[in-house]
């Protein structure tokens, strides 16, 4: 059962660092013993550092056969780094949300045991606080068994041995550490002070960024793995024939080079292109790293507020501010691109009402312009209480008729039987969630799955009645674009 918090002094050097550790066994022990239990438990320490950037520290602490998770939000400043396993699950069936969410309240329910009283914001180390402590999640597009098609567990929840949070007003560097009542403490603060004073004094300059250029060499070989174009004719005839009102395809391109990929670099071209995207990388532990630039937030939960977004409706920008203008005024008043956005507005505020909330949005949508595209958006808000966990809305809301279509079930089994691939992290939320309840997932698309000297770049596009393939086919060659000038 959950103990009070006790009130445990600030690391400010070794010798308090294996006070709090000795201090952390201690009442481990009481625990176990006065519940009859005995087991595993784990402790996370949290020190400021000056500010770094997470993903040079990600490059300079993450073994390769370590899981990751990479996640960033350029135009906010905020980008968190976590590499290493403490705790995972990984699992599947049609209640893989619920599985995770069990194992998320099962794994956190030992941190009010340790907490200090005294937050990271008044000492440079301390016990970590609920709002920092993360647990990073991957769910695959459709439930599936992980195979070669799908390299991913159908859902994976990550308690990461290290974290580099970066923040505008600072960064924290924190260790989550496996404690029982047997530990060696002496050697365990060793090895953790000796870790935290190398991420402090590690040489961040050795990446030089600036000298890797995003140029596609002439050996490239590129294999379109679909007919995207033959796949929008057909899916416009169950359109005619009133089986859906909208599904959403996916066309894959492999593209083969001489050299390997290298993940780091292009993960780091796509934030200096797209810096008002979300920037991820997802490693489960493997030969296999998912990287992307989303424009889409599924749900985003801070301090009971609720955030997500109907994302749908896409044009180009235009190579002028008249013709950006113009093209953003068509989009803004065709029918064809307002119904597609409707849809997917529709949607989430049905499901959110059934959730028992009470949405809150725009009477019309406005344009979200990133550097290579526009489109359609509105955001909607709505207050959680505390009975919904967050990962019950993303359990609710996967996936939005921004990325499969409706009526959704129907829209799933075309999207098997017609796309010739396994969708695997594409299109599939991606994200965390802290001790606090707080929360952000996005949707895995403009997206790249990187092996060696083979990446796989996905883009999609929605289709609904009046859609010209032709069209369909330039836009998703567009947002395939925007991967292609990242890959290095």
């Amino acid at each position: 059962m959950p103990v009070a918090p006790r009130p445990i002094e600030p690391v400010q050097d070794c010798k308090s660092l294996y006070k709090l550790l000795f201090q952390c066994q201690k009442h481990i022990k009481q625990v176990l013993d006065s519940e009859h239990q005995s087991g595993c438990n784990w402790v996370s320490i949290s020190q400021e550092i000056e500010a770094v950037d997470p993903l040079l520290a990600l490059h300079q602490f993450n073994l390769s056969d370590q899981p990751h998770f990479y996640f960033e939000k350029p135009y906010e400043g905020e980008a968190v780094a976590a590499f290493g396993k403490t705790l995972s699950l990984s699992t599947g069936g049609d209640r893989r949300f619920l599985r995770t969410q069990q194992f998320l309240k099962h794994s956190l329910i030992g941190m009010p045991r340790f907490m200090a009283t005294h937050g990271v914001e008044t000492a440079p180390m301390g016990i970590t606080s609920p709002a920092d402590l993360r647990c990073f999640c991957s769910y695959t597009f459709f439930d599936e068994p992980r195979s070669l098609h799908s390299p991913f567990a159908s859902a994976m929840i990550l308690l990461p041995e290290w974290q580099i949070l970066r923040q505008p007003d600072r960064c924290l560097a924190t260790a989550n550490i496996a404690l029982d009542a047997d530990t060696n403490v002496t050697m365990l603060t060793d090895a953790l002070w000796r870790k935290f004073q190398k991420i402090q004094q590690a040489n961040y300059s050795l990446l030089n960024f600036a000298g890797s250029e995003a140029i596609a060499p002439p050996s490239w070989e590129f294999l379109e793995i679909n007919d995207f174009q033959k796949t929008v004719e057909k899916a416009l005839r169950s359109i005619h024939q009133n089986r859906l009102q909208k599904l959403v395809l996916s066309h894959a391109v492999d593209v083969i080079s001489r050299r390997p990929f290298d993940w780091l670099f292009s993960l780091h071209h796509l934030r200096q292109l797209y810096p008002d995207c979300y920037i991820f990388s997802v490693n489960q532990g493997g030969s296999k790293t998912f990287i992307g630039a989303s424009p889409e937030r599924l749900v985003s939960v801070r301090n009971q507020r609720l955030t997500t977004d109907a994302l749908a409706g896409s044009a180009p920008r235009g190579r002028t501010a008249d013709e950006d203008a113009r093209l953003g005024y068509t989009l803004l008043n065709t029918p064809k691109e307002r119904h597609e956005h409707q849809v997917v507005v529709d949607f989430l505020r049905d499901r959110l009402l059934c959730l028992g909330l009470s949405p809150q949005m725009p009477a019309a949508p406005d344009l979200l312009r990133l550097s290579n595209i526009q489109h359609l958006h509105t955001p909607i808000h709505a207050h959680l209480p505390a009975r919904l966990h967050p990962l019950e809305l993303v359990d609710a809301l996967h996936p939005t008729p921004a990325v499969a279509g409706l009526p959704r079930d129907i829209a799933c089994e075309e999207i098997r039987r017609s796309e010739g691939f396994g969708r695997s992290l594409y299109a599939a939320p991606l994200g965390w969630v802290d001790a606090a309840g707080n929360a952000e997932f996005i949707v895995g698309i403009r997206s790249a799955l990187l092996e060696g000297d083979r990446a796989r770049l996905y883009a999609g596009a929605g289709i609904v009645a009046g859609s010209d393939p032709a069209r369909e086919l330039a836009e998703v060659k567009l947002k395939l674009q925007a991967l292609l000038k990242a890959l290095v």
